[in-house]
């Protein structure tokens, strides 16, 4: 079975980086070796891997990384940290709710 991972990692710049993978650790070797010029990373190496999360079905690591990646600096700090009650928080609709503490 082929695992796909969807994965945050965490810049020098202290920037985010979000994406998904079929194979993690190569990957994550060359996003750190500076494999690819244009890369986003390229120039914010080294990067640490801060969160993951694994799937068998390739459609739904896409729509997950594509959710994260619309997310808010604190909203992704929320996933990382596991404090679900703030990704809560930050998930409502601040006009019914209002902005977050």
């Amino acid at each position: 079975m082929k695992l796909y991972f969807v994965y945050i990692l965490q810049c020098s710049d202290d920037s985010f980086y979000v994406r998904m993978t079929s194979h993690l650790e190569n990957r994550l070797n060359q996003h750190n070796s500076g494999k690819f010029r244009e890369a986003y990373t390229y120039s914010r190496r080294p990067v640490k891997l801060k969160w993951i999360e694994q799937f068998t079905d390739p459609n739904l690591a896409a729509d997950l990384e594509k959710q994260i990646k619309d997310w808010s600096r604190k909203k992704k700090e929320a996933l990382i940290k596991k404090d679900w009650d703030k990704l809560v928080k930050l998930s409502k609709n601040y006009s019914q709710f209002g902005k977050p503490d």
